[in-house]
């Protein structure tokens, strides 16, 4: 009897710890800062069509297009800008395609080149679909602007 007494006990105090240490794990999150990141494109060769922009949290994610984040917006050849809010730290990626003709999907030509305008933040352009190492910057505490050029 003293055994079973015992151990259901151990078992509340080790229930109501774990219970503690959530809820501490939950305010620390709860409180650390948030960040806005925006992107804006300058240069766009006319009014037509749309640009969308994916955000990305991982290699695996970027390489897949499976963003975690969207926007899109209607070209201005003034420039346009999109806001991601409430991003907590860590690192990221922002990829974005205009599509000039409007018909939701980036354009290719017969041999997978594209025929459409894309980039990436960091703007680092080589032969190939931009990569997430290229593309990835850090989200500490500071809210963040990036110009990515077509």
């Amino acid at each position: 009897m003293i055994r079973i007494l015992i151990s259901s006990i151990l078992y509340l105090i080790s229930f109501f710890t774990q219970a503690q240490d959530d809820s501490n794990q939950n305010t620390l999150a709860i409180h650390q800062p948030k960040v806005t990141i925006t992107t804006v494109v300058n240069q766009i060769s006319s009014d037509r069509g749309t640009l969308y922009f994916g955000l990305y949290d991982s290699a695996e994610k970027f390489a897949n297009r499976e963003y975690i984040q969207s926007r899109s917006v209607q070209a201005n050849k003034n420039g346009v800008s999109v806001v991601f809010d409430n991003f907590p730290k860590g690192e990221y990626a922002i990829s974005c395609f205009y599509d000039e003709n409007d018909n939701g999907k980036m354009d290719f030509n017969s041999n997978g080149m594209p025929i459409e305008d894309y980039g990436s933040s960091n703007n680092v352009m080589s032969f190939g679909p931009p990569r997430f190492s290229d593309a990835k910057f850090v989200v500490s505490d500071k809210d963040l602007t990036f110009e990515i050029k077509l």
